[in-house]
């Protein structure tokens, strides 16, 4: 019940036949999101394109655009899960999108002025992964609301189906845009999207739960998700495993991009392709997940699909011209392919197994020690790039993703077939 009295509308069951579907408020998160990642897709490429190619940007800088957009993790992670907790989410989201979407369209503005400089790319890609912060908080938190616990493996697997399906369309999708109009006038397409996705969650219908006190001091409600992370092991572990996936995962796409332009010799168009790879394997990733879950358990399921995936990335450094163009494409695929599968569930076990009180702020504290690892990796690959070169550190990568898989071999996973749910022991 709301706190006015009214019966919850958002976990209605889905209509028969359909799944998640026919869920009318889940439809519109669904495409909404749908949308706004493709945006997001088409920038990741257009983004480090402009400052290669338009304003010659050094490697480190590469990385420290890809950085940027994490760091504000560091800053305000922790707050943005108690203020979450305390605001309607859908309004959260709301206002992160529009922000967005102003950001991203005064850098078109400022190229036709002729005033565009790297630190502005820079400025923007911050402040966007500002707005981020708390949308993905609110976003993660929001889903509990719209669909029963039974659909929450489910609604993540659809949700994440339909980002790697704009991330398939998106690099493409940037690097034609850069042949036919340039890099930075295909970045208006992200604000457009960032649009789209606010008129979507401003028709969705859900009454949200009471949100906290806010006579409760901030640190007080910060100190409760640490407090409740510190204490489980198994949310440990599963946090630790994300830390060190996205230390290797932000080394490659500090490095990706550099290594196919400088090392193996390719345009832009076929590096947008290929940069569609890691989504194919994303949405093969999303249609396994719920099916290795049921046959292994979410528990071996995940070490299984991440060990399994990881290995195929060793051979991303040895694309070189020609057929062996192939070994990136495997690589890549299999790799995100395994690395979605784990996601959806380890999403889902987070959902499931957290009180709704304390969801935004153990949240936000998982994807700030999730993300703590994202800016570090993308400034240390942006070193090596410098250092030794792009192909030598795309080895380093690669084997830093096999070693992410450690946490969950050494921690209370073994032996677990399944992850519990909310009320297990």
């Amino acid at each position: 019940m709301t706190a006015e009295g009214r019966p919850l509308v958002a976990a209605a069951p889905s209509t028969a036949g359909h799944g998640l579907f026919g869920h009318r408020n889940f439809r519109l998160l669904l495409i909404g999101e749908t949308t706004s990642r493709f945006g997001t897709s088409v920038t990741s490429v257009l983004l480090p394109l402009t400052a290669v190619v338009t304003l010659d940007a050094s490697p480190a800088l590469v990385g420290l655009l890809t950085a940027a957009p994490w760091l504000p993790w560091l800053v305000v992670g922790l707050p943005a899960g108690a203020w979450v907790d305390r605001w309607p989410r859908r309004q959260v989201m709301h206002v992160c999108n529009l922000v967005s979407a102003a950001l991203f369209l005064s850098v078109p503005a400022a190229w036709w002025s002729g005033v565009l400089t790297v630190w502005q790319l820079l400025a923007v890609a911050f402040l966007t992964g500002t707005a981020s912060v708390f949308f993905s908080t609110a976003y993660s938190s929001y889903l509990p609301v719209l669909v029963d616990k039974s659909e929450l493996m489910e609604g993540n697997a659809k949700l994440q189906g339909g980002e790697h399906l704009a991330r398939i369309a998106g690099p493409g999708a940037g690097g034609l845009l850069a042949q036919l109009l340039g890099m930075v006038p295909g970045l208006l397409l992200d604000s457009v999207s960032f649009v789209v996705s606010s008129w979507c969650l401003r028709r969705i219908r859900a009454d949200e739960p009471r949100r906290a006190d806010g006579r409760v001091r901030l640190r007080e409600e910060m100190s409760a998700g640490l407090r409740f992370i510190g204490r489980d092991r198994l949310l440990r572990a599963v946090i630790g495993f994300g830390a060190a996936a996205n230390l290797a995962l932000a080394g490659y796409e500090a490095t990706y991009i550099v290594f196919l332009v400088r090392s193996v010799g390719l345009g832009a168009g076929t590096v947008g392709l290929l940069g569609s790879c890691g989504a194919v394997g994303g949405v093969l990733g999303v249609l396994c997940a719920r099916r290795i879950a049921r046959r292994l358990g979410t528990a071996r399921a995940l070490v299984a699909a991440q060990l399994g995936s990881s290995l195929f990335g060793l051979l991303i450094p040895l694309t070189a011209p020609g057929p062996r163009l192939a070994l990136f494409v495997i690589g890549s695929t299999v790799t995100m392919a395994g690395l979605v599968a784990c996601n959806v569930i380890i999403v889902s076990f987070r959902q499931s197994y957290c009180p709704e009180e304390l969801l935004g702020r153990v949240t936000s504290t998982a994807l700030l020690i999730n993300f703590s690892t994202v800016p570090l990796g993308a400034v240390a690959a942006g070193a090596l790039n410098s250092a030794v070169g792009a192909r030598p550190t795309m080895w380093i990568v690669a084997g830093a993703l096999v070693a992410a898989v450690l946490p969950l071999l050494s921690g209370p996973l073994r032996g677990l077939r399944d992850l519990p749910g909310a009320g297990s022991p």
